[in-house]
This record gives C-alpha cells, structure tokens and sequence, in this order.
C-alpha cells in the first residue's frame, strides 16, 4: 500500500489553529455587538442621574467590545480556512484510525496498523453486528512504518460475508502476550463537519467520522 504521508491539513490553519483561537474568546465573552449595545442601552438606563457612571468605564466597555469583536471575527475566519481545507478530502481516501468497517458486496476492507517493538505476529479479527467472530487473519508486522492488512470479505468457512457493517480489532503479539492496536482503515470522506464544542474539524467517511487531526494520511 503506497500511502502520502505528508498531511498538510492537520496544520495551524486546520483544526488545531481553530481550537486555538476558540481558547483566545472565553465562552463567558462571546457576545454580539447587538446584545452588547443593548446590555450598554440598560446600564444607561438604570443609572442615578445624580451620581453618573464614569465616562470612561463606558470606553473601556466599547473598547473591550472592539477586541472581542475583532477575536470572533479571527475565530470565524480560521474555521472557513478549515472547512476549506477540509472540503478539498471530499471523495478522497485516508487512512484514519477507526473500528467499524462498512463491507459492500464483492468487496474488501483494507487497512494498516502501527506494530509496537518487538511484535512477532499481528492478528486481525472481524466481528459482525453481533459481535461474533466472522473472520481472523494474521499478517507479518513490519520493522517500520505501516503493516497494511486486508480482509475479502470471506467468513472463517470461505463463505462471502453478506454486506453490512463490521467491527476490526487488531491485537500484537509481544514476548508471548497479547496487546491491543488501534487499527488505521482505508476510508472515503463524504462530507466535513465542526464539532461545535472543540470547533475541530471532523472529516465523514463511509466507515465512520474521526478528528481531521487523526488523519494519518491521505491516498
């Protein structure tokens, strides 16, 4: 499997630069300069016209609102730059770590693990909706780099595997014990989303979503 492991979307333009400035605006200060000027209109109301407000805590306010103003403004301008960048993996592969694998029919589900140190022998194993083990495979793991796997879809007996959805986990074998491997499939984006509560940018595939920063390469 030749895979392009240069991912220039994980950069500080992408997900992480988002995040980054969602942390610069506090949520307690994401406010609009409408209900700004109206927070402003009601103090204004409810002062004593006999004891007035300091003028300048007034500028300071409008000052305060110019700053928040201009970070929501930057925030909103990195989240279109990811969301671009984002946009350009639609229809593309990658290779992002995921567990559950969507088996059409006649076809396969290929995908590749990290081996830790010292494996001797990586063993993939293919669950139904079920949970019951419909297929289990060994392959030889690489002394560097990405050991890829495929499953064609064939049952333990040799029978084709009807379409569906299909859960992979991999275990390694290291100095006679067994240990868990996050398994990397091969996947196609369908659509890009933000995750409104980290502002990341997250990337659809047809076996699932994972964090765009996840995305170990894309083919």
């Amino acid at each position: 499997m030749t895979t392009n492991t240069v991912n220039p979307l994980t950069s500080t333009t992408g997900a992480d630069a988002a995040s980054q400035a969602s942390s610069i605006v506090p949520a307690n200060m994401q406010i609009s300069e409408t209900g700004f000027l109206q927070l402003i209109t009601t103090q204004m109301q409810d002062q004593d016209p006999l004891d007035p407000a300091d003028p300048t805590q007034f500028l300071s306010q409008i000052e305060g609102l110019s700053e928040v103003s201009s970070l929501q403004s930057m925030q909103s301008a990195l989240q279109s730059q990811q969301l671009t960048s984002g946009a350009s993996l639609l229809g593309q592969t990658v290779l992002a770590p995921l567990s559950t694998a969507t088996l059409t029919s006649g076809g396969t589900v290929n995908g590749a693990v990290t081996a830790p140190s010292g494996a001797s022998a990586l063993t993939v194993t293919i669950a139904d909706a079920s949970g019951d083990t419909v297929s289990t495979f060994q392959v030889a793991p690489q002394s560097s780099g990405y050991t890829s796997f495929s499953w064609n879809g064939a049952t333990s007996t040799g029978a084709a595997a009807p379409a569906g959805e299909y859960t992979v986990s991999v275990t390694a074998t290291v100095d006679g014990q067994s240990q868990s491997v996050t398994p990397l499939l091969q996947s196609t984006v369908t659509s890009v989303t933000v995750d409104p509560s980290t502002q990341a940018l997250d990337v659809n595939t047809n076996n699932g979503s994972a964090p765009l920063s996840s995305v170990v390469s894309v083919m």
